[in-house]
């Protein structure tokens, strides 16, 4: 096993499999955008659905089919490819400006490349071609989470047989963990990792105690109802310049019925659940909510930690860390360098995994990142013990 490129170790044929499983269930997304949902509204927080397809194929040749060993890249199958679809180099704003390819033509561009890297994967496979498509594979599940994501945003209704099952149960109480040794990181055997990962080290935590789950949509309420959004005491200098330059006063996509809140669930309201976890708050709120609860938010190494013991819920959400992103000692960028490195220090860490989130990605040494103001996310929290 190449220890820089760390593969999981499947065949050709599950590598393929795995593949056209991500694009049925793209292809399921695509087909319930309304009439007009190519495009989409411009939105610093969405893409339009018509370039983040084309991007999808474009990410899979241009590694899995164009990447050179001197990092170079070959010709694509697509003429001006990537002046259309590389997002590193594309400006966001000006994506819905592009002469992209209309929906026929990104299906004929995506079954070349399918077929392409398919007989490559069969006629002539090597650890650095699966590196490539695993990190196809995973890219793909990230977009069609940001597809859900869209989905909810924009409040289109999602295919019913695709429609998230609701979470493990939520049992009650908190978690001792006792002063230890924590690692954190991933091995170079333990199969596929993204860079942020790399490598394995530990760090000494003192006792903590931590919520077994997320905190709840019930749970939030209270803190929404104690008047915790007009609470100065409560919010960092960051959180309260956000709180008032949005003026927001409960959770995204919240409405107030008849005195009782509801949430808006993609197409449809419904109350309030104390079995499901608070979702689409941004890390502001997360930290008020859990200082009016006389407590903050965990560290990473205090989520990992937990994580590891028997009774610790977790999958539902992704849950805030207190922590910022940063690279881990020794860092270097994998040849997906615009993966983690450009986001370092300016973005929030998160663990976890949220209701649509791919099983692939739902690992305790996964590392999420996302801006602290943002609330479209399928994000929640736990708190820990203020002191920890």
């Amino acid at each position: 096993m190449n220890p820089i490129l760390p593969v999981s170790g499947f065949s050709p044929q599950q590598l393929i499999g795995k593949l056209a499983q991500a694009r049925a269930r793209l292809r399921a997304l695509i087909e319930h955008l309304p009439d007009d949902g190519w495009l989409g509204p411009r939105a610093g927080h969405l893409n339009p659905p018509l370039w983040e397809i084309g991007h999808i194929v474009w990410f899979q040749e241009r590694w899995c089919l164009r990447a050179q060993p001197d990092g170079s890249r070959a010709a694509s199958q697509l003429d001006n490819a990537d002046a259309l679809y590389d997002s590193s180099a594309v400006v966001h704003d000006s994506r819905w400006e592009l002469p992209l390819l209309q929906p026929a033509a990104v299906d004929d561009y995506a079954a070349q490349v399918t077929a392409a890297v398919s007989a490559r994967l069969l006629d002539h496979p090597d650890p650095t071609l699966s590196y490539y498509a695993e990190l196809s594979l995973y890219h793909e599940l990230m977009h069609i989470e940001a597809w859900w994501m869209a989905f909810q945003n924009l409040g289109y209704a999602p295919p019913p047989h695709l429609m998230p099952a609701t979470g493990p149960a939520r049992p009650p109480g908190r978690l001792t963990c006792a002063e230890a040794e924590v690692t954190l990181g991933s091995r170079a055997d333990g199969g596929f990792v993204f860079d942020n990962e790399k490598w394995q080290h530990s760090l000494r935590l003192p006792a903590f105690d931590i919520d077994l789950c997320a905190v709840s949509e019930t749970g939030f309420a209270a803190f929404v109802d104690a008047g915790g959004y007009q609470n100065r005491n409560l919010w960092s200098d960051a959180g309260w310049a956000w709180r008032m330059a949005s003026s927001a006063n409960h959770p995204l996509y919240w409405r107030k019925v008849d005195g009782g809140w509801q949430v808006r669930r993609y197409a449809n309201w419904s109350a309030l659940r104390d079995d499901a976890p608070v979702l689409h708050v941004n890390r502001f709120e997360a930290e008020a909510c859990a200082a009016w609860l006389g407590r903050r938010l965990p560290s990473a190494a205090q989520w990992v930690h937990a994580a590891t013991h028997h009774g610790f819920c977790w999958g539902s959400c992704w849950e805030w860390t207190r922590d910022a992103f940063a690279p881990y000692p020794g860092f270097s960028p994998d040849p997906y360098r615009d993966y983690s490195q450009p986001w370092f220090d300016t973005h929030g860490e998160l663990r976890g995994g949220g209701p649509v989130t791919d099983p692939h990605l739902k690992r305790a040494s996964f590392r999420n990142f996302y801006l602290p103001h943002r609330r479209d996310p399928y994000a929640g929290f736990r708190t820990v013990s203020p002191d920890a």
